[in-house]
């Protein structure tokens, strides 16, 4: 007697191409991952001049409650420096070490990230930047009474790029995602023509 058994199905593990298959970005996206890495840039330079001990468009007053002279002037370096290396992970989205991260670097060199989770992360930190920035772009609307009238001025142009981040950053996100749907789904890409 033979018995007619069932084959579940057993779920597979998501599919994570080459670097060799994955298309190279486009050019459009490149420059938008180079200008993306710039924009933390002003402001970051700015925050170490605070560091340093200048007012740099604060009041003395404004200086001495933002809590600057002090544990102040660190929370500002290591603020600079997190929002550059945040900003430079974009270049990730563009760049092979993206696809594959290179051997070199400690516990997971030589790995290839899942596109989803890549995806995952930098959509979710484009809706955080774009959410977090985009209000800087009404700096000149808001009184800034600690301070001077010429650092209000400044300080809202050296904000003001930061409200394309998110945008940019979801940008990027969306090309990378295309790019690694291709690589992982070749027939799709292809289209009706390939079939033929």
């Amino acid at each position: 007697m033979t018995s007619t058994g069932s084959t579940a199905a057993v779920p597979s593990a998501p599919v994570v191409p080459s670097a060799a298959a994955v298309p190279a970005a486009p050019r459009w996206a490149v420059r938008a991952a180079h200008v993306t890495a710039l924009l933390t840039l002003p402001t970051g330079v700015w925050r170490l001049f605070l560091a340093a001990g200048f007012l740099a468009g604060y009041t003395e007053a404004g200086y001495a409650a933002a809590g600057l002279p002090g544990w102040g002037r660190v929370y500002v370096v290591l603020l600079s420096a997190a929002g550059e290396v945040l900003a430079l992970l974009a270049l990730g989205l563009v760049r092979p070490w993206g696809v594959e991260l290179p051997r070199r670097v400690p516990l997971v060199g030589g790995r290839r990230p899942a596109p989803g989770r890549v995806v995952a992360a930098a959509g979710a930190c484009a809706v955080v930047l774009t959410l977090v920035w985009t209000p800087f772009a009404f700096w000149w609307l808001v009184p800034h009474p600690d301070l001077t009238a010429t650092g209000a001025t400044l300080i809202g142009f050296l904000y003001l790029p930061l409200a394309a981040w998110g945008p940019l950053l979801g940008a990027l996100t969306l090309s990378y995602r295309r790019r690694h749907r291709a690589a992982a789904h070749p027939y799709e890409a292809a289209g009706p023509r390939h079939m033929r």
